[in-house]
């Protein structure tokens, strides 16, 4: 009797450290997994206020190059920072982020576009790997969605069009509030616009600010240069060497370079003069070697001397 009581007690004194020991066990795996948790929230705040660190410095930049960007003798080191995507450095502590600057006079302003300039739009589509018609029908599309008629062009689409589909909804027959909305026209896939395989979509060479519609040879990226009509890579590749040596003040200084193209080209180009006060900044934070981090796009108007504003901000963006 006294054996079996013993026995049974053993069992329970077992069956409690068999639960204590699940217990303990469950609590370490939790605390463990909170401990990570937190530590990566950590580290991603870190990661953010380092790209707004970024953002804030582009922002600087700005105000700085449209005081001093004109000034004939800079001082080493001392020079403003390029708008046409120059990657720049920052490190805080043992943090960095890498900024980029945009002039949206660089790129092709849709809501600026005409018949005339729409020629950069179609030469752009095609350099993007779209088909020779597609990029028509996208070209008359876009300038379809924006005008206030509804007559559309020869490959365009208008109120009919978009009436007919299975989620029927109207053109907008004014300028377009936001990118994505391309995607609401005819001919135009996300994979157009954000790109695929690798490749860079039309997102990253549009803008919807600034009525300007000549491209500011400083800020326009090689893709857009490469579209001007008459234009080609080596001429394109020639621009870019030169504004890296200096600003472009005006088009005369590219007469060499463009020679034969300057008459097509011509029409379509602006020096610095062209220089609009809305930059896009790009910045991604980093941690110590990381190879990826936070990125923050974010669009800024300068409004006055001390002013500004933005009209586009995303965070987390694509990096």
């Amino acid at each position: 009797m006294i054996s079996s009581q013993r026995g049974i007690a053993l069992l329970i004194v077992l069956w409690v450290m068999t639960i204590l020991m699940a217990t303990v066990l469950s609590f370490t795996l939790m605390t463990r997994a909170e401990s990570y948790s937190t530590l990566a929230f950590k580290d991603g705040m870190e990661r953010q206020f380092l790209a707004e660190a970024g953002i804030e410095r582009g922002i600087a930049e700005i105000f700085y190059r449209s005081v001093n960007g004109a000034q004939m003798a800079i001082l080493a080191g001392s020079g403003a920072w390029k708008t046409d995507g120059t990657p720049y450095h920052g490190r805080i502590g043992n943090g960095q982020y890498t900024v980029r600057l945009l002039d949206e006079s660089g790129k092709i302003s849709l809501n600026a576009l005409t018949d005339a300039s729409s020629l950069i739009l179609r030469n752009l589509l095609m350099n993007l790997g779209v088909a020779a018609d597609a990029a028509d029908g996208i070209a008359d599309s876009i300038l379809d969605w924006k005008d206030a008629d509804d007559l559309h062009r020869l490959n365009g689409a208008e109120n009919d069009y978009y009436q007919s589909l299975a989620r029927p909804y109207r053109a907008r027959n004014a300028n377009f509030e936001a990118l994505e909305e391309l995607l609401l026209v005819k001919g135009l896939t996300p994979e157009i616009l954000y790109g695929a395989d690798g490749k860079k979509g039309l997102l990253d060479f549009v803008s919807i600010y600034g009525k300007a519609n000549r491209i500011n040879l400083n800020a326009a990226p090689r893709e857009v240069l490469t579209a001007l009509p008459g234009s080609s890579a080596m001429i394109a590749d020639q621009i870019i060497a030169l504004r890296e040596a200096t600003e472009i003040k005006s088009t005369a200084e590219i007469i060499n370079i463009i020679g034969g193209a300057n008459a097509p080209m011509a029409a379509y180009i602006a020096g610095q003069s062209n220089a609009s006060v809305i930059c896009s900044i790009e910045s991604i934070g980093f941690k110590d070697l990381e190879k990826r981090g936070y990125a923050i796009r974010a669009t800024v108007a300068l409004d006055g001397l001390n002013r500004h504003r933005y009209l586009n901000y995303r965070s987390p963006a694509e990096s």
